[in-house]
């Protein structure tokens, strides 16, 4: 049933006032921290957060930050998660979580006085116990006279998660037979219908902006059998989230998706006894592979037909492998410039294609190692503010690395870290103790957490090859 008109337009008003209360808390968390009391950015931020706070509780009646999962509400309102305000709903759902908070409410009575009071003590070093840092807060709070501002631990989040990774799990089944059967298709010259294809492409740019670590998780499940399908599909999944840090509108993170599944497209006309060659290609057999981009435009001219396809999926289909410095192949008849969509799509090719084995490569490069080649070797031909905007995406440890921390536990990388300065402390499941004894599913934990003292509780000392210790990534993610 859909809601009222009016009921829509106040959860529009709600939504927008929130969303900027949001900001305000995250421009006032850092002016304390950065700053004195006295200085005028802390009072100016102060006095935007309380008198936007004031408003919102007086209006509604009531004011409540709850946070589930990946989301933020404003009382009964889901905030929006948007290039713009990513930073500060990060950050504040990382301080929410590190303090036990799952629910915050605010009166209107609220003073400066209480905000700041609040800003410095959730910023503060402390127990690494969730639950004993929540009791500190209130007590402290309450022996400061702060009683406008009260908390509660989380609800259970278990549900929550569970159907996000379900969620994901179906998308990326579904994105992969599609695939299957599109390339099948055009490997035997029948027409393709791109209707699911353009539904699926949908669904992953909707849960890359809503929820996207379990989505990307998912790409940590690379089939050796299956590689060009699933490959397709990482390709579109990382490049789409690529897109949305380099701030595309929605519209153009569709065309994008298209672009990035269909770049690959013209191998389904390169024989398969080539594809799955282990040995050295000869002279000929690399022309025929060097020839897949220009196979790929002529199959999406074959399938556009009376279809809309974006025409960016061809320029992608041929730029791809072509480098930012017109090194790679094809090389083009006159000079020209790769489009952003190629630079981002070769960045999450490449990426995808040296962390998976392949007929080729049995034993794949772990994420890491990958992430810094293509930083640091200028051969490879990646545009490097595109690099960095990957890095910031998935972190200087990619979701899926096996890594060694200095508790002698062993840990797979979750996500990345959304404090900007934790870059390299990402969020990490714990899978084996300190004794060797293999856990599963493990626990979460933030390499960002310190103890009493300040100092970090885990820090990662290097990655290393999962097979080693039988450890197997992809059961974490599905």
């Amino acid at each position: 049933m859909t809601a009222p008109r009016g009921a829509q337009a106040d959860e529009s008003n709600l939504r927008r006032a929130g969303r900027h209360l949001i900001l305000s808390a995250y421009g006032a968390l850092r002016a304390v921290k950065l700053y004195p009391v006295e200085n005028v950015a802390v009072q100016k931020a102060l006095a935007e957060v309380t008198a936007q706070s004031r408003d919102l509780a007086n209006s509604e009646g009531e004011l409540e930050l709850r946070i589930s999962g990946e989301f933020l509400f404003i009382n009964h309102v889901r905030l929006r998660l948007e290039l713009d305000n990513f930073a500060s709903f990060s950050h504040l759902l990382s301080l929410f979580r590190a303090c036990g908070i799952g629910t915050l409410s605010i009166a209107p009575q609220v003073s400066e006085k209480d905000w700041l009071i609040f800003f410095s003590l959730i910023q503060a070093p402390a127990s690494d116990n969730s639950d004993e840092r929540l009791e500190q807060l209130q007590t402290k709070l309450t022996a400061a006279g702060v009683g406008s501002l009260t908390m509660a631990p989380p609800t259970e989040q278990g549900d929550g998660q569970e159907k996000a990774k379900e969620r994901a799990k179906r998308t990326y089944d579904q994105s992969v037979a599609a695939t299957k059967e599109l390339m099948g298709s055009v490997r035997m010259g029948a027409s393709a219908n791109l209707k699911k294809i353009k539904r699926l492409v949908q669904s992953i740019v909707d849960q890359i902006l809503t929820e996207e670590t379990s989505l990307i998780g998912m790409t940590t499940l690379r089939d050796y059998d299956e590689y060009t399908f699933t490959h397709s599909v990482n390709v579109c999944i990382f490049s789409v989230a690529l897109g949305r840090r380099l701030g595309l509108s929605k519209v153009q993170l569709y065309d994008l998706g298209m672009a990035a599944l269909f770049h690959d497209i013209g191998k389904s006309r390169v024989p398969t006894e080539i594809i799955n060659k282990a040995d050295r290609l000869t002279e000929e057999e690399w022309r025929i592979v060097a020839n897949h981009p220009w196979f790929g435009v002529l199959a999406l001219f074959g399938v556009r037909g009376a279809q809309e396809l974006p025409y960016r999926a061809m320029i992608v289909a041929y730029e791809h492998h072509m480098k930012a410095d017109l090194s790679g192949y094809p090389r083009p008849l006159r000079n020209r410039q790769m489009g952003v969509f190629s630079k981002i799509v070769a960045v999450a090719d490449g990426f995808d294609a040296a962390t998976s084995r392949r007929s080729y490569q049995p034993v794949p490069y772990t994420p890491a190692d990958v992430m810094k080649e293509l930083r640091d070797n200028p051969r490879r031909g990646m545009d490097p503010v595109v690099v960095k905007a990957f890095i910031n995406l998935t972190g200087v440890y990619p979701v899926g690395t096996f890594v060694v921390l200095d508790t002698f536990e062993l840990g797979v990388v979750h996500a990345a870290n959304p404090l900007e300065d934790m870059i390299s402390r990402p969020i990490v499941r714990i899978v084996s103790d300190a004794q060797g004894n293999v856990m599963f599913p493990g626990n979460l934990a933030d390499l960002a957490d310190r103890n009493a003292d300040g100092e970090f509780v885990r820090t990662i000392i290097k990655t290393e090859n999962p097979e080693r210790y039988g450890i197997r990534i992809a059961d974490y993610f599905v």
